[in-house]
């Protein structure tokens, strides 16, 4: 993994970050000698992660309810100086035909997916120092293949996208750099679980550039590259993170 000197004592809040891609950025950016503040529903996971490192602190946080978003963020503001990088990476993909997909399923699919994301941005902006600052929205190459069964999902990671642009353009003033990362289909332990059987593999390396199956880690190095100095030219951005799967 790359050295990003300039990670160091920077302060990183991060969405989603127990398990699969959330948890291999947490690692990652502590291994830069970061501070991190990362947040999930899953407390026996967050918790055996916070033991495991040494600059991380974990806080069970529901996305959905406004208020423990906010009095998470105060209590990292108690901790730290300023916040330096926003990661907004929580998410669930659940997959459901149009014809099943009752309304307050979609309602709870965007009040995780997509509405906590507005919601740290404009908690954290005020408080992130210009020029030093990054926020990192993680959307996904389903925007672009148009999985089925997933409308719901694919359209929050469409919304994801469109927020990243017009914020990029509110928030370069102030200099701080918006962009997202969208991964192809990476090898969570709950991928894995739930949805990777022999055809999926399959289809993967059969639609991929490269057929190596994506692992968590390399989507955080990406993550940690938007977050660092040496990505700071690029602001307003979506990068593919899917060895090739979605490009044109």
């Amino acid at each position: 993994m790359p050295e990003y000197l300039d990670l160091k004592d920077k302060v990183v809040l991060l969405t989603g970050g127990a398990n699969g891609i959330g948890a291999a950025t947490v690692r990652a950016f502590e291994a830069q000698g970061a501070r991190v503040f990362f947040c999930d529903l899953d407390k026996s996971a967050g918790q055996k992660l916070e033991r495991e490192l040494r600059n991380s602190r974990f806080s069970r946080v529901d996305l959905t309810n406004e208020r423990q978003i906010l009095r998470w963020i105060e209590q990292v503001r108690k901790a730290a100086p300023a916040i330096h990088i926003l990661v907004n990476n929580a998410a669930i993909d659940p997959r459901i035909p149009l014809d099943e997909l009752a309304t307050d399923r979609l309602d709870e699919i965007y009040a995780l997916n997509l509405r906590p994301y507005f919601i740290c941005a404009r908690e954290c902006a005020p408080h992130m120092p210009a020029g030093q600052s990054s926020i990192v929205n993680l959307s996904s190459i389903t925007f672009h293949t148009g999985a089925i069964r997933m409308s719901a999902y694919v359209a929050t990671k469409a919304g994801i996208i469109g927020f990243t642009r017009s914020l990029a353009r509110e928030l370069g003033p102030k200099g701080i750099r918006v962009n997202t990362v969208s991964p192809g289909w990476v090898m969570t332990d709950r991928q894995l679980r739930e949805y990777v059987d022999a055809e999926a593999r399959r289809l993967i390396q059969g639609s991929q550039c490269i057929p190596d199956l994506l692992q968590p880690a390399d989507l955080a190095e990406v993550i940690l590259f938007l977050a660092s100095d040496a990505s700071r030219a690029v602001t307003g951005q979506e990068i593919l993170a899917d060895r090739g799967w979605a490009h044109s």
